[in-house]
């Protein structure tokens, strides 16, 4: 038998895909073949399990590869409203926090049920436990391989991924490597999205505190909070610039934990706490400005003793004090990895797909879309609204059904 699309991949884009395909082509047959014994299983814990399915705020600025433009056709042309409209005839009731986009049932579990019932009800046929493991042409047509099964196809959707989430997720990256034996030129992946490991000699004494702060590592920065842990650093606003941690040549992260007003004007609120509180001790400056942990680690800094008198802090130690809450340095020493990444930067390389169609330039009926492309998006649902896009744009353009 030859399917009309086989589906490599049961994750967000690979569900979508087939659901959508379905939609516009009732009378077609579409097996989606995934590794794990169920789909879906990344996408349940996304958003830390709430599902953020996409952002008000879609735009190029907000993704990162090696040619970002390749982007645009799909994310315009299908943009959070058509991605609203889709959710929405499956069941998936979207609503917004700010410029963040939820299932009102704020549970990740929950889309990736309507997707299971929507291909159930379509007639989408799913293959758990099918770990593809060659690709073939055979009479104008794709056999893919699974171990001691094949199935034949005339369109093939290769929606495997990146590296992210690791092999309990299914994201093994064995897909690059059968499509680097086709000569697929593929850009080295690096885990995104992710906790940031830094030396532990200030880190390991906050383990556990959080603060709000600006982090800024290379040229991206953002604002939020920040949790110190044994490792180094985590938080949203450190999931949101962890990107450049892989890229730069001895990255160095620095906090702004006081962003609200500049280093002349904290000098001067210090002084005026010194000159208020001054026969306090040291160990209690901060309190009532700072966590009090971290006003300590930040006195032992730069060199003073708790027992003392807050009188002791001269215009010297102020303003090295105020220099270190306006730049707080911390030395990357790496990530923790794809195995806690929420998404993958690098892939496929995207010069070698049509932008319109998501279709390889060489290789005719033959579709990459979501993660596996060299397409990366900030915290915030970019990502999932990538694996919406292309997944729509590639069913789109299928010729061959």
């Amino acid at each position: 038998m030859v399917n009309d699309l086989i589906i490599v991949g049961g994750g967000a884009s690979g569900l979508c895909a087939a659901v959508y395909f379905k939609q516009k082509y009732p009378n077609s047959t579409v097996r989606i073949l995934e590794a794990l014994p169920r789909v879906g299983k990344k996408l349940a814990l996304t958003g830390n399990g709430r599902c953020n399915i996409t952002n008000k705020n879609i735009n190029l600025s907000r993704y990162h590869g090696k040619d970002t433009e390749f982007c645009r056709y799909a994310l315009d042309k299908y943009d959070v409203g058509f991605t609203k409209e889709f959710f929405e005839k499956i069941g998936v009731e979207i609503i917004f926090e700010e410029d963040k986009a939820y299932p009102s049932s704020f549970q990740a579990s929950s889309v990736v049920d309507c997707l299971r019932f929507a291909c159930d009800e379509l007639g989408v046929i799913t293959h758990t436990e099918t770990p593809v493991t060659d690709i073939q042409i055979s009479n104008g047509n794709y056999r893919v391989i699974s171990n001691q099964m094949s199935f034949l196809s005339k369109n093939l959707i290769i929606a495997t991924g990146g590296l992210a989430g690791g092999e309990r997720l299914g994201c093994d990256g064995k897909m690059f490597n059968i499509l680097k034996k086709a000569d697929f030129k593929v850009a080295p992946q690096k885990p995104t999205i992710v906790q940031i490991k830094t030396e532990t000699d200030i880190v390991k004494q906050l383990k556990g505190i959080k603060i709000n702060a600006v982090a800024k590592l290379g040229s991206r920065s953002d604002f939020g909070e920040v949790l110190f842990c044994d490792y180094g650093l985590s938080g949203p606003a450190i999931l949101q610039i962890s990107r450049e941690a892989s890229y730069l040549d001895k990255p160095q992260i620095t906090l702004d934990i006081i962003p609200d007003i500049n280093f002349n004007e904290l000098c001067e609120l210090l002084t005026n706490r010194v000159n208020s509180l001054k026969e306090r001790t040291l160990d209690e400056f901060f309190t009532g400005m700072l966590q009090k942990r971290v006003g300590q680690v930040l006195l032992k800094q730069i060199g003073c003793k708790l027992i003392e008198k807050v009188s002791t802090l001269d215009i010297k130690k102020i303003k090295a004090l105020a220099a270190i809450m306006k730049k707080w340095e911390f030395a990357v020493t790496g990530t923790t990895g794809f195995s806690n990444a929420q998404a993958t930067a690098g892939g496929l390389a995207t010069k070698e797909f049509n932008n319109e169609t998501m279709e390889n330039k060489s290789t005719n009926n033959l579709y990459c879309i979501g993660e596996i492309l060299d397409v990366d998006g900030d915290c915030g649902g970019f990502n999932l609204q990538w694996a919406w896009s292309s997944a729509f744009c590639a069913v789109d353009a299928l010729r061959n059904v």
